[in-house]
């Protein structure tokens, strides 16, 4: 259950933080959402497929349940919002005032349920040992090796293309970076077990710390660079 909870966030498509963290890392903001965008859109047939296909066997999942739900999460409120936006321009621009903070709320309350509703595996003689590592560790360390791979790949196979800068950090945010309270929503909406919801309540925090962690390495190391030029040019 906690792997199709992990192949759920890392088949989920890019979430919309990454915009932001693009842009405080100096990556290609028109690209970002671009790419989210399309994800996005792309989610309710692809996120069940790779999901089926990754998962196979070992969890029971059914495809078509899946793509419904991706349906009803993804495609219908992109559909209704751009409608709304073209027929009603102006309830969209007094509703956009509010909706980033909306957003924060209602993903903060919808990963803290989750994690809540297993308070009993995190504490005490509940917590259960996988090998070496209890297992909130276990899937703790899962999900942050997840995002970490998806930054690293999304960075250097770019790189390997020779995609300039720019978009090797916007592929390895994009990548980095998943709609994680999507993947929690997903879990729900097919009925799976509870523990399948932890990887992407966890998720939500994890990618945020380590993309914007990266991005504030990328700002620092630009304006070092920048700092060395302006200096070289006045030598």
């Amino acid at each position: 259950h906690l792997f199709l909870g992990l192949v759920l966030v890392g088949c989920s498509p890019g979430g919309t933080a990454s915009n932001l963290v693009s842009l405080i890392a100096g990556a290609d903001v028109a690209l970002s959402v671009l790419l989210t965008t399309c994800s996005t859109v792309l989610a309710s047939a692809i996120t069940p497929l790779l999901t089926k296909f990754i998962v196979g066997s070992a969890v029971p999942v059914s495809g078509g349940a899946l793509c419904v739900a991706c349906a009803k999460v993804v495609l219908a409120p992109v559909a209704f919002g751009v409608m709304l936006n073209e027929y009603m321009p102006r309830l969209c621009k007094w509703v956009s005032r509010w909706t980033p903070f909306a957003s924060v709320v209602l993903v903060s309350l919808i990963c803290g349920g989750v994690v809540a509703n297993n308070s009993s595996m995190w504490m005490g003689s509940s917590v259960v040992s996988a090998g070496a590592l209890s297992l909130p560790a276990l899937i703790l360390l899962s999900v942050v090796l997840t995002h970490t791979m998806g930054f690293t790949a999304g960075y250097f196979v770019p790189k390997a293309f020779g995609f300039p800068e720019r978009t090797a950090r916007t592929i390895s945010i994009e990548t980095g970076m998943q709609n994680s309270a999507l993947a929690v929503v997903l879990a729900k909406s097919i009925g799976a077990d509870p523990l399948s919801y932890l990887p992407g309540a966890l998720s939500a925090t994890a990618h945020s710390c380590l993309g914007s962690g990266l991005a504030a390495f990328w700002r620092m190391l630009d304006s070092r660079e920048g700092k060395d030029g302006s200096s070289s040019s006045a030598d």
